[in-house]
Order: C-alpha cells, then sequence, then structure tokens
C-alpha cells in the first residue's frame, strides 16, 4: 500500500474532468497543475466506451468540445486535434458539426496523452472516500481508498465519473448473465456467440436502447430482435434552434436562480431535448431498415410500442417477460433469452457522492453555481460535483455542451479559494 498526497484529485478521465485538467493547465498556475491528479478506472480514455459502434456519432457540435467555447485559441481544441492527426481536410469535407462517437473519443485520448502537467492514473478505482478533518471538525481535506488498497489523500475533490446505471425494479430477479445495461453492451455482448439464434428484448426507447437494437443485427446476425417502448412510438429529439439556446453556457446563471418548482418545470418540458428521442438521421436509419425487412424480409425485428414490462422472470432455462398493452390492458408473455436495457441512469447523485455526504453529515447534497458541495463555512478541504446536477444547473449539465464554461467555474472557484485560504496543506 502506499499514500500520496495531492492538491486536487479527480474521479474519473471522462470528459469533464480532461475539461477541467486542460483548464488548470492553461490557468498559468503551475502549483495548481503540478498538484492535479486523476484517476481512471479503465487502461485508456474511452467516451461512451460500451457504445462506440463505428456508426454511432455524437449528437453535439464539435465545436463544443473541452475548450473551444471557453479558449478557442487553445491547443486542445477539437479542429487541432484533427490537424495532428491530418485529418482535418477529410473532415471539414464530410460537412458535418456532428463527428462520429469514435472519433471524438480518440481526441479525448489525444488530449490525455497532450497533458503535460496534470496526471492521470490508469487502473485506479476509487473504492471509499473519507473526510479528514481539523481539530474544530471542519473538513480539511479527502483520503480516497483504492480497490487496490491505496490510498490519495488531497485538499479538493472533483467527482466526475457520472451516475450509476439504472436497472428498474421489475427486473431485478434476473440473473447478471440474461440482462445487459446499456453501459455495458459492447463488452458483454462480445461474449454471445454471433452464429447463435439468441432472441433478444430490448427495453427502452431513447437514443442508448435503439442504438442497441440496430447493432444487434450485425453484432448478432442470427438474432431475433424485439424492442419493448412504453411510449406511442419512437420520436426526434426537440432539435429546434429556440429550444437549443436552452443549452447555452449563459443558461445556467438563468436557471440555477430560478425555484425549485420553476427549475423542475422546465426539465420535465425539455425531456425531449435529450432523454427521450432519437436523433433525426437515426430515427429514419431505423425505420428504413424494418422496411426493408417487411418488404423483402427476413422479419427477424419488431418494435412494440405503447408496451410495458411489469414481470420478468426465469422459466425452464427461459427469460419470460409479462408485457401489458397500454391501450387494452392485456398482459402476456414474451419468452426470450438475453434483455438489453436502455434503461438510462439513476437521477440520484451516485452512490460515492452518497456515501460521502453520509460520512460528513449531509442529508441532501446542495451545489453552489461553481459546482461545489456545500460544507459549512469552515470548510478547508472541497468537493467539485460534475455532470450530476441537473436540478440546479439544467439539462446540459450532464452533457458535453458547457463542460468549456462549467471547467472554468471550477477553475475560478479552486483560484478564489486558495487566494483566500494560502497554502496551508491538507
Amino acid at each position: 500500500m502506499t499514500v500520496r498526497e495531492v492538491g486536487v484529485l479527480a474521479i474519473g478521465a471522462g470528459p469533464a474532468n480532461l475539461a477541467l485538467a486542460v483548464a488548470v493547465e492553461e490557468s498559468g498556475s503551475a502549483e495548481l497543475a503540478d498538484g492535479m491528479l486523476l484517476l481512471e478506472q479503465s487502461p485508456d480514455v474511452k467516451w461512451q466506451r460500451d457504445l462506440l459502434m463505428p456508426w454511432a456519432r455524437s449528437q453535439v457540435s464539435f465545436l463544443k468540445d473541452l475548450v473551444t467555447l471557453r479558449n478557442p485559441s487553445s491547443r486542445f481544441t477539437f479542429l487541432n486535434f484533427l490537424h495532428a492527426q491530418g485529418r482535418l481536410d477529410e473532415f471539414v469535407n464530410l460537412g458535418t458539426f456532428h463527428p462520429f462517437r469514435w472519433e471524438f473519443s480518440d481526441y479525448l485520448q489525444w488530449v490525455a496523452q497532450s497533458l503535460e502537467r496534470v496526471e492521470i492514473r490508469y487502473g485506479a478505482r476509487a473504492a471509499r472516500v473519507d473526510p479528514v478533518c481539523g481539530a474544530d471538525g471542519s473538513v480539511s481535506g479527502w483520503s480516497v481508498v483504492l480497490t487496490d488498497g491505496d490510498v490519495v489523500r488531497c485538499r479538493d475533490l472533483v467527482v466526475g465519473g457520472g451516475r450509476d446505471p439504472r436497472v428498474p425494479e421489475v427486473f431485478a430477479g434476473l440473473p447478471g448473465d440474461r440482462l445487459i445495461h446499456s453501459a455495458q453492451y459492447r463488452t458483454r455482448i462480445a461474449r454471445v456467440p454471433r452464429d447463435e439464434p439468441v432472441r433478444v428484448v430490448v427495453v427502452g426507447g431513447a437514443q442508448s436502447a435503439a442504438e442497441m437494437f440496430y447493432a444487434l443485427h450485425e453484432n448478432l446476425p442470427q438474432s431475433r430482435v424485439t424492442m419493448v417502448v412504453r411510449s406511442i412510438g419512437l420520436q426526434n429529439y426537440q432539435t429546434s434552434k429556440f429550444v437549443n439556446e436552452l443549452f447555452f453556457p449563459s443558461f445556467v446563471d438563468e436557471f440555477y436562480d430560478s425555484s425549485a418548482e420553476v427549475r423542475a418545470q422546465v426539465l420535465d418540458e425539455m425531456r425531449l431535448t435529450n432523454y427521450a428521442g432519437l436523433a433525426p438521421p437515426f430515427l429514419d436509419e431505423l425505420y428504413t431498415m424494418l422496411y426493408r425487412q417487411r418488404a423483402l424480409g427476413p422479419q427477424r425485428s419488431e418494435v412494440r410500442a405503447m408496451t410495458e414490462v411489469v414481470g420478468a422472470r426465469v422459466e425452464e432455462g427461459e427469460v419470460v417477460l409479462d408485457l401489458r398493452d397500454r391501450l387494452s390492458g392485456k398482459v402476456e408473455p414474451l419468452r426470450c433469452d438475453l434483455v438489453l436495457l436502455g434503461t438510462g441512469y439513476d437521477p440520484r447523485k451516485p452512490a460515492l457522492v452518497r456515501e460521502l455526504a453520509a460520512r460528513v453529515g449531509i442529508e441532501e447534497v446542495s451545489v453552489s453555481r461553481a459546482h461545489r458541495v456545500d460544507l459549512g463555512e469552515s470548510a478547508w478541504g472541497a468537493v467539485y460535483l460534475q455532470g450530476v446536477n441537473e436540478e440546479t444547473h439544467g439539462i446540459a449539465d450532464s452533457l458535453i455542451s458547457v463542460l468549456a464554461h462549467r471547467s472554468h467555474d471550477i477553475l475560478t472557484d479552486l483560484l478564489a479559494r486558495r487566494a483566500v485560504t494560502g497554502s496551508r496543506s491538507a
């Protein structure tokens, strides 16, 4: 076991913490940059690792990369990445604002490798976070225990690992080898022999569910696939330019200053901009695929709308799902071999954050405009939350749209607190 001391420890080397790392490097504060460490549980950086299908595209403009909206002249822009890879002319010729997901993922790894001061430790997973308290009981820092037993102590902690996968209660009784969440899709589906005639049910009506439904036709070419959608049918994202102004960084201030009731109403109205729809070109491709199957055969796929799963169990080696037709109320069984969940993520704060809050005696986590958890005025150490503050910072908080500006907000807060408290050690 080793024990290490750093100034800022960031859990997760995804887009959010990479954007912060770049902002720190570009801040001019060598002390802050040299004292920052990112922990990444995987051996490399990948964006949406288990949904990196070769045809999948980012739904956000490449101009909303890690830095451009904060510092267009940065060497860490997506365009500079393309230039360094010798692909800038070809990308421009594509005539799109929406790069392939694998290309944006490659950009993130390039950024990680291009950092000169901030360090990334790969294969490092945080198992537990404990507060380090001063004589007066106030939080002076954090002690993070890794799964390999090593300990990293820091003054400031940034949690940017995303939310926990959501598995609806109705599926809780199914064995793990029959259930795959979208967060594990590519890893888990690769273990299923390609030539097996597997009966698969995909649950969910948004982008991740639809991408798994589409990908199964290539990944398991002998499979029969049923998609179960609770709504009236698969729908487009709301892509109005007027609505998209709610993803501007400037809207975060307006949203944060609104009442909790108003914020909840706005979030509900914005669901179809991100959580409950599909990208229009991909929706057209799905419909065309089903049309070809009906016309030319074989028809191995089906989308069952207005249908919900009300029961799930294993009988005689088969998974049995009880499907309820929302129009008629009739319930009938559907037998299958494998269930894929495109059911999104737990809306609560991640388990790591909830456990951390319990250890410092916080019943309800509240964050400042700078994404810092309220630990009381006497706290010297801080914890920042990235990507899980939609209820206070708006629906864009979980997306890459505001990463550049959010990293500036957190950086400004880090520097301001250091200017006030000086260089006292945790």
